[in-house]
């Protein structure tokens, strides 16, 4: 099978940014397979135009379905569109019914069309009401349960693309097993401290660990005395996240590393009175927990890891045909230190060929588990 085909563009001027796109991928299709399945991620300085630029790569490309979003940033290749205007593109040959879009997660369901939808890419809006509940119904829809994606990133309006311009929601593409994906998450954030029990929790507020109050918890593992002036508590706390991982999930990671199955949330309050923290998420009994805060060592260490795992798996199917990776809007070039630096290393560690696009999203998504600072790279492989 052939590789996909991409093309991006930088320029103030959608329709400028656009044409080039459309030169760049009239180049690639010369002697190439006539697509059918097309991405379309752009960044929130072009939204106002993403209905146009939507219709004119419908109008060029009639035979082509599309799905994508709006960031804040977007990368193809080894360069990556942050904080300023960009257009990435990639289309796919994938055997005939091997994908169905939808623009509703009621309609990821292939019964009445006989499609049995194995792996599902998802786009959606982080105001989305019940969007963990919605997830969560996806994924039991799917063969493999495995949903990939991410949450529009856009700071002036969140859309989603499924063939039109939708307002949020929960889109994306359903792919059947003709279609051969390989997909990891990669985490940004590293433990400082140990995995604990949530042994009392109400709503956001997480009251003890390990029977032990909540703040004392925090303060040992960062080195902090009990008696730690207000305004340098406040400051630490800033600083520091809460790895959970619900009851019932495999908590299986190497030492000093997160497992997939973490989900990384603010500290947003604390109460010194009662020691209690307040977490940017629903906290249960039961739950466990780590105390950690974003390393750029140790997620570029994760991140080519994951690639080379992706990679061989891809390889041993029949080749790498196209690659997506979805990151983190507080990733990117300028957390690993100097700009294009996150996609630049993706792209280089599958091989420096194989066509890869994305965007920086509001939230990653990987199988029904909603992440922060995390990316999350999916390959099709085929022979």
């Amino acid at each position: 099978m052939s590789k996909f085909i991409y093309a991006h563009a930088g320029d103030a001027d959608w329709k400028i940014a656009l044409a080039s796109c459309r030169e760049q991928i009239e180049r690639g299709l010369q002697d190439a397979p006539v697509p059918n399945l097309g991405w379309c991620y752009v960044t929130d300085h072009h939204t106002q135009a993403a209905g146009s630029i939507i219709s004119a790569l419908r109008e060029n490309l009639p035979g082509v379905h599309w799905v994508g979003t709006v960031g804040v940033g977007v990368g193809a290749g080894a360069i990556e569109y942050f904080d300023e205007p960009g257009i990435a593109i990639m289309l796919a040959d994938l055997p005939a019914g091997s994908f169905e879009l939808f623009s509703a997660p009621e309609r990821l369901d292939g019964a009445a069309s006989g499609f049995e939808p194995f792996t599902a890419l998802v786009h959606a809006s982080g105001g989305t009401p019940d969007l963990q509940a919605k997830l969560e119904a996806a994924s039991a829809k799917l063969t493999t349960g495995y949903l990939f994606g991410g949450l529009s990133s856009a700071r002036n309006q969140a859309l989603c693309f499924a063939d039109e311009v939708l307002p949020g929601g929960l889109t994306g593409v359903a792919f059947g097993p003709q279609a051969t994906v390989f997909s990891r998450v990669t985490q940004g954030c590293q433990p400082i401290g140990p995995l604990r029990a949530v042994t009392r929790a109400q709503g956001n507020y997480l009251v003890t660990l390990d029977e032990k109050r909540a703040l004392d918890c925090v303060l040992e593992d960062l080195g902090l005395a009990p008696d730690v002036g207000d305004v340098e508590l406040r400051q630490q706390l800033a600083q520091t996240l809460a790895g959970l991982v619900a009851t019932g999930e495999d908590v299986s990671a190497r030492p000093g590393q997160f497992g997939a199955n973490t989900e990384v949330r603010h500290i947003v309050g604390v109460g010194r009175k009662g020691g209690l923290l307040m977490i940017a998420e629903q906290i249960k009994d039961g739950m466990r927990l780590a105390f950690c805060k974003r390393n750029a060592e140790a997620a570029e260490h994760d991140l080519l890891r994951i690639v080379e795992e992706v990679r061989a798996q891809a390889e041993a199917a029949g080749g790498m045909r196209g690659a997506l990776y979805i990151s983190c809007s507080g990733r990117g070039g300028p957390h690993f230190g100097e700009p294009h630096a996150e996609f630049r290393m993706v792209h280089r560690a599958l091989g420096g060929e194989t066509p890869l696009v994305g965007f920086f999203a509001g939230g990653e998504i990987a199988r029904h588990h909603l992440y922060g600072y995390t990316g999350v790279l999916t390959v099709f492989a085929g022979a």
